[in-house]
């Protein structure tokens, strides 16, 4: 088996031989996760009816926010849609800037300065 080991024979005892690599190493890149880019600056009121289906965009890419269009499968392949059906309905504020803590919910993150000073996304 080809490794790092001790070779006998190959220089002096007890010295690790490390074979020659026929190519180099496979290269490894790290990337951050994708990110989901500011739809808008304030969050989405809308009104939501008990026990129905919605997917809110977390991409910040789909042109139907604050719900998701499928945009995100070629804009941010690695950003999918939050799933979720409300036990009530009534009045909700929808996150806009895709920055909440607690998703699809608004919860005042878009006032911070990171959020404010952004550029919106085409």
């Amino acid at each position: 088996s080809a490794g790092v080991g001790v070779s006998p024979g190959r220089g002096p005892p007890g010295v690790l031989h490390i074979p020659s690599l026929s190519s180099p190493p496979a290269v490894r890149r790290c990337s951050a996760p994708p990110q989901p880019v500011i739809a808008a600056k304030e969050p989405f009121p809308v009104e939501l009816k008990a026990g129905k289906k919605y997917a809110w965009c977390a991409c910040g890419h789909s042109k139907s926010q604050p719900f998701c269009d499928g945009t995100h499968k070629k804009a941010a392949p690695g950003i999918s849609p939050l799933r979720f059906t409300p036990e009530e309905g009534g009045t909700a504020w929808l996150c806009g800037c895709k920055r909440t803590r607690s998703p699809p919910y608004c919860d005042g993150t878009h006032k911070e300065e990171a959020v404010q000073g952004a550029q919106l996304s085409p």
